[in-house]
């Protein structure tokens, strides 16, 4: 019986793990330096957003879910390269992401940037 993978029950430590077993039975892992993979990640991410470019707010909602599936690849192909990164620098994914959402928090304080998306240097109300 196939396993089944879901994000509430798939953690990230086994999608690095399957990423990881899939570049090595291919051998993969000479190509894949931090230079390489870090232009990986932004290549797939351009085809991303090729989907949505030249569209209206309105419209790349619209796309998003009309198109879903073939979105859905694309942003996966990001991710594909991101775990890929992460296994060749030995990135733990979730204490970093952990780690720099609270340093986020601090620079982007709820009373400060609530409704507005600016750089946290160009919001009116300093950092303390």
């Amino acid at each position: 019986m196939e396993k089944k993978y879901a994000d509430h029950i798939t953690t990230l430590q086994e999608l690095k793990e399957y990423m990881g077993n899939f570049v090595d039975e291919r051998d993969w892992n000479r190509f894949h330096s931090p230079k390489n993979l870090s232009a990986s990640i932004a290549i797939e991410a351009a085809e991303l957003m090729e989907k949505f470019q030249f569209l209206s707010e309105e419209e790349s909602y619209k796309i998003a879910q009309s198109h879903k599936q073939e979105v859905a690849y694309e942003l996966v192909d990001v991710l594909a390269y991101v775990l890929s990164f992460a296994n060749r620098c030995d990135i733990d994914l979730s204490a970093t992401y952990m780690e720099k959402m609270k340093l986020n928090a601090k620079k982007y304080t709820v009373e400060r940037a609530k409704g507005d998306f600016g750089k946290y240097t160009k919001l009116e109300k300093p950092v303390e």
